[in-house]
């Protein structure tokens, strides 16, 4: 009997990939949700609301850190802690392709499934990229999985067909407590790569460097490009040719030039969606981590509205004080906002929204905007995760682009010129 802690996006698809093998497992979650309660329970599975069942495997939602208490006395007690990923490789023969990083890994991975079907095969994107990893696999002739960190932490026999590995930055101190103890969390995705594998890596980080030469896996190294964008491509390209060559076959370079110009674009990423007047709407919900919010807050036409806050993970607050110039109203929500808009050192007005309800802080953050500027951008940018009031980062910009219509801001139209 397995079961399945934490419900939500990825302890759903659990339990759908369960039932499709006939599959016996329970479920608990701490903080259970009606719907998802009725799914579950739609799907033929029970709830163990006490814990009282003898496990030896609990398969837990990313978002259950391991120091949970339960999942500690759960471990005690005898049980294996394992996630989605490792699920999909024990259960499904489907080959894998992961991918990971601080920052990039949704992009690569939505490019090299993208290049890949160019090439002929039937490749799935799934993991900490929506649908869930568990949800494709079985689809797929070839999955193509974004990893993160608290997904990494709980693998153990799993190791992907291709491997990787963009980069090694500063993210989520809040969960991990150290920098050192993420990157070991994302070097898992390593771990158990044999000779057979293939591992892609960013030579032009130095931390990535060395662990990818202690691998045995075939090397295929890239170097960073002149933007975000083109490194994210250079890796997928290498991942493509990798698991190309591993098949036994080459890069069709007539079909990639097609796939080259049809591309995908993440949603949430810098999107100018509205404007009002001579003011733009800017969703950047998924700019968690410093450099992005930095490229955000140059990007974005000023003055600024920057909506901050959330879940805060441990950012770094001082290489964003010499772009607040360009700032006329930091627009603090949810659990941290106000501690984060603090820290930024004053120099720029600072408007806290107290409201618990994430939709609600958001209405009201898009109307303080607009009272305070006539021209410029409002920009949705948190540096900080969504948890506290939402979902997920798509639920966030979701909420952002439902406040920003509701108080008149129109679709915006690109400039053809």
């Amino acid at each position: 009997m397995i079961l399945v802690y934490g419900l939500g996006r990825s302890g759903l698809g659990v339990l759908r990939f369960l039932r499709k093998r006939g599959l016996p497992a329970r479920f608990y979650d701490d903080h259970s949700k009606e719907i998802e309660v009725q799914e579950a329970l739609s799907l033929g599975f029970t709830p163990d609301w006490n814990l009282e069942g003898d496990y030896p495997e609990v398969v837990a939602a990313p978002g259950v850190p391991l120091s949970h208490p339960h999942l500690e006395a759960l471990k005690a007690q005898g049980a294996l802690i394992l996630g989605e990923a490792e699920l999909a490789y024990r259960l499904s023969p489907t080959p894998i392709i992961g991918i990971t990083g601080t920052a990039g890994k949704t992009t690569t991975t939505l490019f090299t499934a993208h290049l890949l079907r160019g090439q002929g095969l039937k490749a799935l994107e799934g993991g900490n990229v929506d649908p869930p990893l568990v949800s494709v696999v079985d689809e797929a002739e070839v999955a193509v999985a974004e990893l993160s960190s608290f997904q990494l932490e709980r693998i153990h026999t799993f190791h992907p067909r291709v491997a990787v590995l963009l980069n090694l930055g500063v993210d989520h101190l809040d969960r991990h407590g150290s920098v050192e103890a993420y990157h070991q969390a994302k070097l898992n995705l390593l771990k158990n790569l044999t000779p057979e594998d293939a591992l892609v890596y960013n030579e032009g980080d130095p931390k990535v460097r060395q662990a990818a030469l202690a691998s045995p896996a075939r090397l295929y190294p890239f170097t960073p490009g002149n933007s975000p964008r083109e490194t994210n491509l250079r890796a997928a390209l290498e991942a493509t040719r990798a698991y190309l060559e591993l098949l036994g076959r080459p890069l069709n370079t007539d079909l990639l030039q097609e796939s080259l110009k049809t591309l995908p674009s993440p949603p949430h990423r810098f999107q100018i969606f509205a404007r009002k007047g001579e003011v733009v709407f800017i969703d950047d919900s998924i700019a968690t981590r410093t450099p992005s919010v930095a490229a955000a807050l140059e990007a974005a036409p000023a003055p600024i509205a920057w909506i901050l806050g959330g879940e805060d993970k441990g950012a770094d607050l001082e290489a964003l004080r010499p772009l607040l110039s360009r700032v006329r109203v930091v627009l603090a929500i949810g659990r941290d906002g106000p501690k984060m808009a603090e820290a930024l050192g004053g120099g720029v007005e600072v408007v806290v929204l107290p409201q618990t309800d994430g939709r609600a802080a958001l209405r009201q953050a898009v109307a303080e905007a607009l009272k305070r500027l006539e021209r410029g951008s409002v920009l949705l940018a948190p540096l900080a995760a969504s948890f506290d009031q939402f979902r997920n980062y798509q639920d966030r910009a979701q909420a952002f682009r439902e406040a920003v219509y509701a108080l008149g801001g129109e679709p915006w139209i690109p400039s053809s010129s």
